[in-house]
C-alpha cells in the first residue's frame, strides 16, 4: 500500500444516531463537516462518513492536528490512563485552600530548586495559578495587568501609574473567545455588537501594531512608552497564520516593555512544547525574560482542558478575586506531572524539533512546490507549521478539508492575519498542520503525502 492510500476498515458502520448535530450548538456557522469519529489510538482517528452514498464507509485518517494544538501524546496514552485511573482512586480534590500533596509534587518538579522550568521561572520570583483553558489563563494575565497599577486597598492608582491606560497588542493576534479579550483582537468582526472596555478611569485602550516588525514597536514605544502597561504577545502567533518572528525580535520587544516599565505577557497556550522546546519565548541567547506567562493546550495531555498562569511575585489581584473551581486541582496536576515526566523521558519535544525540521522541509517540497495554485508558502517551527493558501484555495477551504480528510489527514485552519498596516501584504487563510509530539519521521512522510493528494483531489474538483 502506498503512502498516498486510505487505510480503509472493513465494512461499513453500524447506522447509530448522531445526536450531536442535531443537539449541539453549532460553532462554526456553516455545514458541518460530513464525518463521525467512532474512536482513535494514537495518531490515528477511526472517521466514518455520514452522508450520501458512501454514508457508512469507515476508514482511517492521520491526526496533523493534535485536537486543537492539545493531544501531545495522541489517543490512549498509557501513561496518561494510569495516572488519571490512580488520581480518581487516590489524590482526592481539594481545592486551593488546601495544601495537596499532588499539587506540590507538580510545582516542585517544575518550578522548585533544580526543577524543569526553575531556570526560567524559579520558585523566589514566580507564583502559579491554574485555570480551565487558555482564555481563562489569559483573562487571568488581563487581571493581573490591570490590578498592578492601581492601591487595591484604596483603589486608586499609585502614583506614577495615572497614565497607564494602554495595552499593546498586535493585528492578526489571538488569545481567546472570552468577553475581556475582546479588545485584545483587532478584527472588528469578533468585537462589533459587544461590550467594550472604554478608556475611563483604571480603564484601557489596545493599540495594534504588525507582529515582527521592529521598527514599528520602536516607533509606537517613542510615541507611546510613558502610557504603556503591558505588552501582550504570542512569541509565534497562530490563528494569524504560524507567523513565526525573526530572531531578535522578541528580546528586542522585550527590552523595549521593561524599558519603559511595562508588564510583558506572553501568550504561550499554543506555543507549550510544539516549537521544539517547551517555551518559544527563547532565542539563540537563552530565555527572553517575561512578566507572565501563560501556557496550555498540551499542558492537559489531550485528556483535560488546563492551563497555568506564572507570574512574578509582586504581581496579584485583590483578596478572593482569582478564586477559581479549577485551580491546580490534584487530578489535574497528576495528569500534568506524570505526561510530563513521560515527555522528558522520552525526550519527545527534542525529537521533535527533528521531525519538525523534516516536517518543514517536506511540506515545502512536496505541497507548497507542486502546488503554487493552492498554497503561497509554509511556516513553522517545531511541529506548529501553517501552510498559507492562495486566494483561490482560501474560496474553497470547505472542500479543501473535506478532500483531505478522504485522502487519510486531519487538519485544522487558521483564521490568517488578514490586511494588515505599513505596507505589509495580506495573510490569507492558513492550514496548520501539528501533529501530537508522539508522530515518528515515518508519519510524517505519510502525512505530507496525504496532504498531497488531498491537494490533487480539490484540483479535480476545481477543473
Amino acid at each position: 500500500m502506498s503512502a498516498t492510500d486510505v487505510i480503509g476498515l472493513p465494512g461499513s458502520e453500524p447506522t447509530r444516531t448522531w445526536s450531536d448535530r442535531d443537539i449541539q450548538f453549532d460553532h462554526y456557522g456553516g455545514d458541518p463537516l460530513p464525518f463521525g469519529c467512532t474512536g482513535a489510538t494514537g495518531i490515528v482517528q477511526h472517521f466514518v462518513e455520514l452522508t450520501g452514498s458512501r454514508a457508512g464507509r469507515s476508514f482511517d485518517v492521520l491526526d496533523a492536528s493534535g485536537g486543537y494544538g492539545s493531544a501531545c501524546l495522541g489517543a490512549g496514552s498509557a501513561v496518561i490512563a494510569e495516572a488519571l485511573a490512580t488520581s480518581v482512586r487516590e489524590a482526592g480534590y481539594v481545592t486551593d485552600e488546601i495544601a495537596s500533596s499532588e499539587r506540590s509534587l507538580l510545582l516542585e518538579r517544575l518550578f522548585g530548586a533544580g526543577g524543569l522550568f526553575a531556570g526560567r521561572f524559579p520558585a523566589t520570583d514566580y507564583r502559579v495559578s491554574g485555570r480551565n483553558s487558555g482564555s481563562e489563563g489569559m483573562e487571568l494575565a488581563l487581571r493581573l495587568v490591570l490590578e498592578s497599577r492601581f492601591d487595591q486597598r484604596r483603589l486608586r492608582a499609585v502614583p506614577g501609574a495615572e497614565q497607564r491606560d494602554l495595552v499593546l497588542g498586535f493585528e492578526g493576534a489571538w488569545h481567546g473567545w472570552s468577553g475581556g479579550l475582546l479588545p485584545l483582537i483587532n478584527r472588528r468582526h469578533y468585537r462589533v455588537g459587544l461590550p467594550a472596555i472604554a478608556p475611563e478611569q483604571f480603564g484601557f485602550s489596545t493599540d495594534h501594531i504588525p507582529f515582527g516588525d521592529t521598527g514599528a514597536a520602536r516607533e509606537w514605544f517613542a510615541a507611546n512608552g510613558h502610557r504603556v502597561l503591558a505588552v501582550v504577545v504570542e512569541p509565534v502567533q497562530g490563528d494569524a497564520g504560524i507567523l513565526v518572528p525573526e530572531q531578535g525580535y522578541l528580546r528586542e520587544l522585550a527590552a523595549l516593555a521593561e524599558r519603559s516599565g511595562a508588564l510583558l505577557v506572553a501568550d504561550e497556550v499554543l506555543t507549550f512544547a510544539k516549537t521544539g522546546r517547551f517555551f518559544a519565548m527563547t532565542d539563540d541567547e537563552g530565555p527572553i525574560p517575561t512578566d507572565i506567562t501563560v501556557i496550555g493546550k498540551s499542558l492537559g495531555m489531550g485528556a483535560l482542558s488546563t492551563s497555568m498562569v506564572i507570574a512574578r511575585r509582586k504581581l496579584g489581584v485583590r483578596p478572593t478575586g482569582a478564586v477559581s473551581t479549577s485551580d491546580l486541582r490534584p487530578l489535574t496536576c497528576a495528569v500534568i506531572r506524570a505526561g510530563i515526566e513521560h515527555i522528558v523521558a522520552e525526550g519527545l519535544v527534542e525529537r521533535s524539533a527533528e521531525t519538525g525540521a523534516l516536517l518543514g522541509r517536506l511540506l515545502r517540497e512536496h505541497v507548497v512546490a507542486e502546488f503554487p495554485d493552492l498554497y503561497r508558502e509554509t511556516r513553522g517551527a517545531g511541529l506548529l507549521h501553517g501552510i498559507e493558501l492562495t486566494e483561490l484555495a482560501a474560496a474553497r477551504i470547505g472542500e479543501l478539508r473535506s478532500c483531505m480528510i478522504r485522502n487519510g489527514v486531519y487538519v485544522e485552519f487558521m483564521s490568517g492575519a488578514g490586511r494588515r498596516s505599513r505596507g505589509l501584504r495580506y495573510v490569507y487563510p492558513t492550514m496548520r498542520v501539528a501533529p501530537p509530539l508522539v508522530v515518528s519521521a515515518a508519519d510524517v512522510e505519510t502525512i505530507v503525502a496525504r496532504l498531497a493528494a488531498g491537494s490533487r483531489a480539490l484540483r479535480k474538483l476545481a477543473a
